[in-house]
Formats: structure tokens, sequence, C-alpha cells
């Protein structure tokens, strides 16, 4: 998004957060994108089980 609409975004905070040394911001950047990436897994994980019966769990 930061890239084809030119909007600054949660990469450009972070980045102007780690030049600045603006730890609580950093600190909420990183579990933003943990939480991110913890929700996507998760997600990915369920469709796979829903296409695919064979990995269901018994």
């Amino acid at each position: 998004m930061e890239k084809v609409f030119n909007w600054p975004g949660l990469g450009r905070l972070l980045v102007d957060s780690v030049e600045m040394r603006d730890y609580p911001v950093i600190q909420a950047e990183i579990l933003l994108f943990s939480l991110e990436f913890i929700l996507i897994n998760l997600v990915v994980d369920v469709l796979y089980a829903a296409i695919n019966p064979a990995i269901r769990y018994k």
C-alpha cells in the first residue's frame, strides 16, 4: 500500500521510530507485526485443513 499509493504507513513509522529511538513505538510495531504473522499462519492452517481433509486432527 505504501508504494502503490505513496501513503506513509506502519513501515515508515517503524523506520522513523528507529531513527528517533522511540522505543515504545518500536515495541508496539513489533507486537503488531508478530500478531499479524501469527494470525495469518492460523488462517492458512485452518484453510489448509478445510481444503485437504487428510491432515485433519482425529
